[in-house]
């Protein structure tokens, strides 16, 4: 039996559209509207016999869900006027219906391994109005590459600085398919805020909001990709689901110049500490940092930077109290052979060092997710992506052009280069 069946038209011809019809139960026969006068009236007719869709009716026989779907209204007088489709998720398939309602074809692909209602609307040349419901199910391709997506963080409290990436298991360069991916990628917070993912690159996407993540907020993250079909070969696969929760809006700024960092919680100012920042040749980055991790001691030597050892800028040092905020070595660390300039002078190799009272403090009062950021630094800015969290050092609407579904969106490339690595400071 062909893939393609065709009904034949009665009397009045009716067409039904389908959002995604591929596969129709046996036996649909067509029957009459009524006999009221006027057609508008009439309750809908059984409107199979106005229509024909590309796929098979054979009891147990699926659907290919690599091929799209297509409803065509057969005969003259009849059109189809709407149609909906709609898998046992949940999840509704795209389609165009062409201007004189003859034809509606899919737009977005088919799951696989799913099960498809279709409701088609049509109306005859009287106007008299045809439905038809149909269901089918689609099979699963024989050759294909899974797309795995794995959720970041892990879970738990964060601060509302806190970056969701999401990791494929498959490099996506084409635009079409990266908008698929994005598409399926859905993240819901409590209080509601508006967000967007960024294409670091082929495998890699960020999600932040446009302001921080509001205090006290659910961060829920899943996707709906299992079973779509995303390009030539490749369906999406499953993924864990992710929640993260905020705690307070806790921001560190530490301004070079003046020497100091000032946390500020909830907008309220709590501590002001006086402390160095990278000395010439060695600056601070600018900008906007998010709290990496807490590292109780780490030994500090500047030959893991390209320090040559014996030199005059060499160190070996052990630090505690380190709270990470870069991967290439930039800390906020207790520093207590520079109390002397701390408040007064920037003596650092790019670290921001304090007492060691201080730095304790500090350890104990910021959390992964919390931002730490520098002004007055002569040092260059906060790469995007690459060396921690930079993300918020794009303006909103540089950081939508990264998206697939934004109209500007770019080719994903990161705005950042390659991370530099720069001395830890001592």
């Amino acid at each position: 039996m062909s893939d393609t069946v065709h009904f034949q038209a009665r009397g009045r011809t009716v067409v039904g559209c389908t959002l995604l019809v591929m596969a129709l139960g046996a036996g649909v026969t067509a029957c009459s509207g009524g006999d009221d006068d006027n057609p508008l009236s009439a309750s809908p007719y059984d409107a199979a016999g106005q229509i024909s869709f590309n796929g098979p009716t054979d009891a147990g026989k699926k659907a290919d869900p690599d091929k799209p779907l297509e409803v065509v209204a057969e005969g003259a007088d009849g059109r189809i006027t709407d149609v909906t489709a709609m898998d046992a998720a949940g999840r509704y398939v795209a389609g165009e219906l062409s201007a004189d309602g003859a034809r509606w074809h899919s737009t977005s692909p088919l799951a696989a391994g799913a099960r498809y209602t279709v409701r088609v609307s049509t109306e005859d040349g009287d106007g008299a109005p045809g439905r038809k419901v149909l269901t089918f199910e689609t099979g699963r391709p024989s050759v294909k590459k899974t797309l795995g997506v794995s959720f970041g963080p892990k879970a738990g409290a964060y601060g509302v600085g806190q970056p969701i990436t999401a990791e494929l298991s498959q490099p996506v360069a084409d635009p079409a398919q990266r908008a698929i991916v994005e598409r399926a990628l859905k993240v819901d917070s409590t209080p509601a805020v508006e967000g967007a993912w960024r294409w670091v690159d082929d495998k890699k996407l960020h999600y932040r909001p446009k302001e921080y993540w509001p205090a006290h907020a659910t961060v829920q993250v899943r996707s709906t990709l299992d079973g779509i079909k995303i390009g030539d070969r490749m369906w999406g696969g499953t993924a864990k689901p992710l929640t993260i929760t905020t705690d307070d809006r806790v921001v560190a700024v530490t301004d070079a110049a003046a020497h100091t960092l000032t946390v500020f919680q909830d907008g309220r100012e709590v501590r002001k500490i006086p402390v160095t920042t990278g000395k010439p040749g060695f600056e601070t980055r600018n900008g906007v940092k998010v709290v990496l991790g807490k590292e109780p001691f780490v030994r500090m030597r500047s030959s893991t930077v390209g320090i040559a050892e014996g030199s005059s800028e060499s160190y070996d040092l052990p630090v505690y109290f380190a709270t990470r905020v870069t991967w290439s070595g930039e800390y906020v660390h207790a520093a207590p052979w520079s109390v002397g300039s701390q408040g007064m002078a920037n003596v650092s190799h790019g670290c921001v060092g304090m007492s060691t009272a201080n730095a304790e403090w500090f350890f104990g009062a910021v959390q992964e997710g919390d931002l730490v950021e520098v002004v007055n630094s002569g040092g260059e800015t906060m790469e995007p992506f690459g060396n921690g969290f930079g993300d918020w050092n794009l303006d909103w609407n540089k950081w939508r052009t990264g998206s697939a579904l934004s109209g500007g969106a770019s080719n994903g490339q990161s705005t950042g280069e390659q991370a530099r690595l720069r001395p830890q400071s001592v």
